[in-house]
């Protein structure tokens, strides 16, 4: 399966899954190419996959939206390590649905364990990622930064 295949399965299967973990209205802005490096400001969690989809899924927020998304889903603002560790897991639930997704399409794909990235970073080692804007009903917006890598970048 080409690289355009398995990003177009791994955008839709994104997608997918952020509506089925966020339990609120959801709407998607076009997504677009980013050239390196990425730029994030506050707070972002970073999960890798492996298998025959390579490459990273980053979830970038500001702190304030990520705990809104908390009280979404669990009745109560959090902030802190209760926070950070509450992005990790959003990761984990949005990335592990994703995971699913690409199995029922005949793709294997593991993921690693997040990585919570908190302050102002820069990440480079990429040549272009995709972004999906995603609008959270009454909550805000964050973005989901996917980075799939070619046989060439192997």
């Amino acid at each position: 399966m080409a690289v355009t295949a398995h990003a177009a399965s791994v955008l839709n299967g994104t997608i997918s899954a952020v509506k089925s973990v966020i339990p609120a209205g959801i709407s998607f802005g076009d997504p677009f190419l980013l050239r390196q490096p990425l730029e994030q400001a506050s707070l972002s969690v970073l999960i890798g996959m492996t298998g025959d989809v390579r490459g990273r899924l980053i979830i970038e927020a500001n702190e304030e939206i990520m705990s809104k998304i908390a009280e979404l889903m669990f009745g109560m603002p959090l902030q802190g390590e209760m926070l950070e560790s509450f992005s990790a897991e959003l990761g984990n639930m949005i990335a592990g649905n994703l995971a699913t997704h690409t199995a029922a399409n005949s793709m294997e794909m593991d993921i690693t364990p997040p990585t919570v990235l908190v302050g102002t970073t820069k990440m480079y080692g990429f040549e272009k990622a995709i972004v999906l804007p995603v609008n959270i009903e009454h909550t805000g917006s964050l973005d989901i930064v996917l980075i799939i890598e070619t046989e060439e970048a192997a």
